[in-house]
């Protein structure tokens, strides 16, 4: 079953190949003329256009760029001089743990304000959900980012300096998941864990408040329905408690829906990281492909989306296989 689904999206993997790499010779610049600097002469960047490859045609270099990535190579960096796939590894679990920090905070605080709104249609509460929702719909993410900055770091003072991972004279934890929460846990240092949940507060505040709207909409959407359904009325017509026939009844059934939008969220949060890790001057992969956007360093925006295609996917598989674990009469078909 897992086979035949990853075999679904081979498709869809070999056309972002495609797209990403006609759209990344498509972007304005010479990265030659770049990495030559003003000073170089016309011989010399001719010189860094023939060794980038840059001077074949689009056919040969694709069929270079293929061949390579069938080998497991996506690539040297002209910014960071490093290999793509080794800079990806450095910097995705970075990523990772801020998105998933994100949507932890988004699901803490939007599953039970769903909830209660579903449960008292039409109440304050209600209109408070549905508020909330709409404004973090509204609001674009480095505008929440640069708010909370401003508010909760330069005013108030309550936050540590958006410096990255760490504060500056912290050393990182042993490198074991890549994830510091983690490795500082394995470490068994209470100290350097503090430090890294502090640096996390104001990006997953961010990333959070932008995943709280679509949850909170959709468990609100979803438990209204439920709630109206048949089998909820006669487990209360039996007398069942009002809390088994909410929890037990209703929001397992409402659940199925909610996991379809997590799958959406998370991939959304990894794509909107780029933006939120410049804020915050966090070194995940969407840093590193925006300042390879600005290079025209073609290697590392390929091998980033390719990345985020391949999360994607891996993503979707896991949503399938937690439709099972919700409700075992849910097939998955191919």
């Amino acid at each position: 079953m897992v086979g035949r689904r990853l075999a679904t999206a081979i498709p869809g993997v070999i056309g972002v190949i495609v797209v990403t790499f006609l759209l990344n010779r498509a972007l304005p610049g010479d990265p030659a003329a770049y990495f030559a600097g003003p000073a170089a002469t016309p011989q010399a960047i001719e010189e860094i256009r023939t060794r980038l490859g840059l001077n074949r045609s689009l056919p040969e270099q694709f069929v270079l760029y293929i061949r390579d990535l069938a080998r497991g190579d996506l690539g040297h960096s002209l910014t960071t001089g490093q290999p793509v796939a080794a800079d990806l590894r450095a910097r995705l679990p970075a990523s990772l743990e801020l998105a998933f920090c994100g949507l932890l905070l988004a699901l803490a605080i939007a599953l039970p304000l769903g909830v209660l709104a579903a449960t008292r249609p039409g109440s304050g509460v209600d209109h408070v959900t549905r508020l909330l929702a709409t404004m973090g719909n509204s609001l674009p993410v480095f505008f929440t980012g640069l708010v909370l900055v401003y508010v909760l770091y330069y005013l108030l003072g309550w936050a540590p300096p958006p410096l990255g991972r760490l504060e500056v004279f912290r050393e990182t934890p042993p490198a074991i998941t890549g994830s510091y929460l983690i490795d500082s846990l394995l470490a068994r240092d209470p100290g350097l864990f503090l430090a890294v949940a502090k640096q996390l507060i104001l990006p997953t505040m961010t990333l959070g408040l932008a995943a709280l709207a679509p949850i909170t909409r959709m468990t609100r959407a979803a438990m209204l329905g439920v709630l109206a359904s048949d089998y909820v009325r006669t487990a209360r017509a039996n007398g069942l408690a009002p809390r088994t026939v909410l929890y037990v009844y209703a929001l397992r059934n409402a659940m199925l829906p909610v996991v379809t939008t997590l799958g959406l969220v998370l991939s959304f949060l990894l794509g909107v990281s780029v933006v939120v890790e410049k804020i915050y001057a966090w070194p995940g992969i969407g840093a590193y492909a925006l300042d390879s956007v600005i290079a025209s360093d073609y290697a590392p925006v390929q091998g980033f989306v390719l990345t985020m295609a391949v999360v994607y996917v891996l993503l979707n598989l896991l949503i399938d296989l937690l439709y099972g674990v919700i409700d075992p009469r849910v097939q998955i078909e191919s």
